[in-house]
């Protein structure tokens, strides 16, 4: 260089990193939910119908199935690790498009602003967040890409306050004896859904736990209901909103179901699960879904 040129500038400095670090990656390395985790197999659930596309999504420790036509999930799956979970990952709240879909596939944020709708998190944060400290925090940020949400109603209610804390209760569950579980989590998707924003939102949620007790799977199965009060008049009760605000939920009521009256109300095929039940169908049918008003209600012993 000249000694009379002017000096040259430095290179700018490169941005900040965000939090959760890099997002818009090709998650290519993602070896997703291990049907084998448990031992015996416990699958993904897939629709009973090949006419439904679904697009398999894998992330750390949990896969999601998606369904375009909805554009939200069909059903998610969760391995549980209770011997290496982490505590200590912070919460970046950094909700992101996948990009090995079209954006349009996707129910982003246009769907949850401006309104009562919060962005329910299917595969639970904590419960992929475990293993090598690397590890869980790249599982901590894949639970925050948009297709691992759901709309839901943001009124905090006891029905809501034991959905919750019956997530808690699993984690805790696997923590506490050291074990492994497996957490299938999705919204019943169905035609009736009323439409919001070019989505429909669903109306009621499931859960299925698996689980080795006593060296043999076991299952248990839960909805919440988010559906308004259908002692009134149905129709006017979900088509009785106004021109852009979202439908009218109801008060979320938590219950333990069969495991076969889930793959029923969502057309899903849950392999082993129905059979190992804890609460088997065969219970008088006022019991059949057992509303939980505690914890103490839930059924995790045969």
């Amino acid at each position: 260089m000249n000694p009379t040129d002017p000096p040259s500038s430095p290179p700018p400095s490169p941005p900040p990193p965000r939090a959760g670090g890099p997002r818009r990656e090709a998650l290519a390395d993602r070896a997703g939910y291990d049907e084998a985790f448990l031992g015996p197999v416990v699958p993904l659930a897939l629709p009973a119908r090949t006419s439904v596309e679904t697009v398999i999504l894998p992330y750390t420790h949990f896969t999601v199935v998606f369904r375009p036509d909805r554009r939200l999930a069909a059903s998610t799956a969760v391995c549980i690790e209770g011997r290496q979970l982490v505590e200590d990952v912070a919460r970046d709240d950094i909700w992101e498009y996948d990009p090995r879909l079209p954006e349009e596939q996707q129910a982003g944020n246009d769907v949850y602003r401006n309104n009562s709708l919060d962005r329910g998190h299917l595969v639970r944060r904590l419960d992929p967040v475990w293993g090598a400290v690397a590890e869980a925090g790249r599982a901590n940020t894949d639970t925050f890409f948009y297709t691992n949400a759901a709309p839901q109603a943001d009124v905090f209610n006891q029905g809501k306050r034991l959905w919750q804390g019956l997530e808690n209760y699993l984690l805790d569950h696997a923590a506490e004896f050291d074990r492994r579980m497996c957490v299938l989590t999705g919204p019943v998707l169905q035609d009736s859904d009323p439409p919001y924003r070019g989505i429909q939102v669903p109306l009621r949620f499931w859960k299925v736990a698996a689980f080795m007790q006593d060296g043999a799977l076991a299952s248990t199965a839960y909805v919440l209901d988010q559906s308004p009060d259908l002692s009134r008049d149905a129709e006017r009760a979900l088509a009785g909103a106004k021109a852009g605000a979202p439908p009218p939920l109801g008060a979320f009521r938590t219950y333990q179901v069969p495991v076969s009256d889930v793959a029923e109300i969502t057309e899903l095929e849950f392999g082993p699960l129905p059979d190992v039940d804890l609460m088997p169908p065969m219970r008088a049918p006022e019991e059949r879904w057992r509303r939980l008003e505690t914890f103490d209600d839930i059924v995790m012993q045969g």
